[in-house]
């Protein structure tokens, strides 16, 4: 598998200040509080101011995250690095609405209602589902094994086919979105393919889980990775800014998949591509006197044709549609001119 050459991660480096120069990752969050000396001479106290420069320079930047409310730049105060122990040690605030975002449990939260405690909001039994902790707790112990009954080749092929989508966009930024507990935010983090890898959920449940999984492997904690709670319909990313989203086995759980296409296709750089994958109301194969009834019997999720799949992809201003299905899975691939 192609990997970045090291020309192509500096240049990268100056797109996104917030990704590291330097790869490796700590997983430990403590941090060092040590006193600080100093000795009052004039060499040394040129050398304090200098000093102190640099570090403020380097703990308050503006971030690879935007603020979900108005999409502005979020500020970013402490050590930089798209990896889970530099973000929990950050704090993010937006200058414009004067929002501040900051980590929750293993997770940064940037979602609207970040913070609210007066306010909550329920979504679609569709995706609350995914919001349980048992069902995140099985995903990948018996419930996505499941998916091979209606075609769906494995998550090895899976992601074997979506990195062959992704390669005009190798060593770049990738959005892994209702990542779910990680299954292929994992396996992107793990190829080394991309300078950074962000797995995006809605459900608190599935990113904990993910980072359970993260835990147990010591070659995803030496990536930079990062675990972000986000609405797929309000991506906290500034147009323009990401140069791979992927949505396995998801777009029939967005409450509105017009609406998250729309946001993939607003955040993605020209160039930029996204992969999705999902399963299909019905395909031309199947027997008339048989759609209606599937259109019935799975109402309750948003299950597309492939015609409208590509219809919703070339309306939200995305190009060179392309796709692969095999009985009721299709995997299919759109860039932004």
């Amino acid at each position: 598998m192609a990997i970045a050459p090291p020309s192509l991660h500096k240049s990268l480096y100056a797109k996104y200040p917030c990704v590291s120069h330097n790869f490796r990752f700590r997983h430990s969050l403590r941090f060092s509080c040590r006193p600080f000396r100093f000795t009052a001479t004039a060499s040394s106290a040129v050398s304090l101011e200098t000093d102190l420069s640099i570090q403020k320079n380097q703990t308050e930047e503006t971030d690879l995250f935007s603020c979900p409310v108005c999409y502005e730049p979020l500020i970013r105060k402490g050590p930089p690095g798209l990896n889970l122990a530099a973000i929990y040690r950050s704090g993010f605030k937006c200058k414009q609405c004067d929002k501040s975002y900051s980590s929750k449990d293993t997770y940064l939260d940037l979602t609207v209602t970040a913070g609210l405690r007066d306010y909550t909001e329920v979504k679609p039994a569709g995706t609350e589902l995914f919001r349980s902790p048992f069902v995140s707790f099985v995903y990948e112990r018996g419930w996505r094994q499941n998916f091979n009954r209606r075609g769906f080749p494995g998550p090895d092929e899976e992601f074997r086919m979506a990195q062959e989508y992704f390669k005009p966009v190798e060593g770049g930024i990738l959005v892994d979105v209702s990542c779910g507990s990680g299954l292929f935010s994992r396996k992107f983090a793990k190829s080394r393919t991309y300078s950074g890898v962000i797995a995006l959920d809605f459900s608190e449940n599935m990113l904990r889980q993910c980072n359970d999984f993260i835990e147990q492997d010591a070659s995803i904690l030496a990536s930079n990775m990062a675990l972000v709670r986000a609405d797929v319909s309000r991506l906290p990313f500034s147009s323009g800014s990401i140069d791979a989203v992927h949505a396995g086995a998801a777009l029939h759980c967005w409450p509105s998949p017009l609406n998250a296409v729309a946001e993939i296709s607003r955040i993605l750089r020209s160039g930029g591509v996204f992969v999705g994958s999902t399963f299909l109301r019905y395909t031309s194969s199947t027997p008339r006197i048989i759609r209606p009834f599937r259109e019935r019997v799975l109402q309750n999720y948003s299950y597309l044709t492939e015609e409208e799949i590509e219809a919703l992809c070339t309306s939200c201003g995305l190009a060179n549609y392309t796709r692969k299905i095999q009985q009721s899975f299709i995997m299919f691939s759109a860039q932004k001119p």
